[in-house]
């Protein structure tokens, strides 16, 4: 059985290399859909073997579901990698054994992926594993619709769960997290505010059977139990349900930096946008017209956008 990894990249000349590296003769074919670096990822991409292609990027969830459906990917099964991910050899050769002769039933596969933070394996906090589906079958699996936290949803066969390792690794430093959790914070703020406001299209709920369970639960817990808690609130409590409930103290000092910043500070963030967001598109009168000021305030297109590429090479 076939497989293509498709990896999603803007100025990833520090880690691509490292990505395509971890999945060579694993992935039959290899797509990339750059977002127009001013760095070296484009030729990077190139040199490897892997099919480049560069388009404007409107969100992820946008830019993955153009990578599925307008790239010729004739592969039986699909592998969504991060451009900052590693697929380690046990976790590689698991896959490799389990596409020799997949069930004919499973459609979707959950891979538990650890986060190595400031050179440390954060191992507590609820932050290992994180299962997440990452490989189905072509035709089978779409990506939510959402600015933020973008599952893959299959359908027409169960999910399983292969073993190994696999880690989220960005080399970057505290400034680009910053700056990239900014970023995120005006992204979730939007599908926060869209829902509230029905601006977009209602989203069907994720499943056990159509992603992971883990992720499932966490959904319809932050749905059901986090947004209806005051925003002052609720960051300081997630904190600590992570940092003492779940023994995130026991990652040290570089755990309590990482908890800190992306448990209560991005949390703290996200409700702070929130609120100012809203305080200026809800005294407005339509949702067309709170759609325009939502793009005014935050930069973003909220309609689709022209689906033409450009094919380098």
């Amino acid at each position: 059985m076939s497989l293509t990894a498709v990896i999603l990249t803007y100025n990833e000349a520090k880690h691509l290399p490292r990505a395509l590296a971890c999945i060579e003769g694993l992935a039959d074919d290899v797509v990339v859909v750059d977002s127009f670096s001013t760095d070296q990822t484009p030729a990077i991409a190139q040199a490897a073997g892997a099919r480049l292609f560069q388009r404007k990027f409107r969100n992820y969830a946008d830019q993955f579901d153009w990578a599925m459906n307008e790239t010729s990917i004739t592969t039986d099964w699909i592998l969504r990698l991060d451009a900052d991910e590693i697929i380690h050899d046990d976790l590689a050769n698991n896959i490799v054994t389990f596409l020799k002769n997949p069930p004919s039933d499973v459609a979707g596969i959950n891979l538990q992926r650890r986060h190595i933070w400031m050179g440390r394996w954060v191992r507590f906090g609820g932050r290992y594993p994180l299962n997440l589906l990452r490989i189905w079958r072509r035709g089978q699996g779409i990506i939510e619709d959402r600015w933020m936290d973008e599952h893959i949803v299959v359908s027409g066969g169960r999910t399983i769960t292969l073993k190994g390792g696999f880690s989220d690794w960005n080399l970057n430093d505290l400034t680009f997290f910053i700056n990239k959790h900014n970023q995120y914070a005006t992204r979730e703020a939007i599908d926060v505010l869209g829902a509230r406001y029905r601006l977009f299209a209602a989203e069907h709920p994720l499943t056990s059977r159509g992603t992971s369970w883990q992720a499932s639960t966490k959904r319809l817990l932050k749905n059901r139990v986090y947004n209806q808690i005051p925003f002052w609130l609720a960051p300081a409590l997630y904190f600590l349900w992570r940092y003492i409930f779940q023994l995130g103290f026991l990652d040290g000092r570089t755990g309590l930096i990482y908890h800190v910043l992306q448990g209560f500070w991005y949390r703290f963030l996200v409700g702070a946008k929130i609120i100012e967001f809203d305080a200026q598109i809800s005294i407005l009168s339509t949702n067309q017209e709170r759609l325009r000021k939502l793009e005014e305030i935050t930069g973003y297109s909220l309609e689709s956008i022209d689906l033409t590429s450009q094919v380098a090479g």
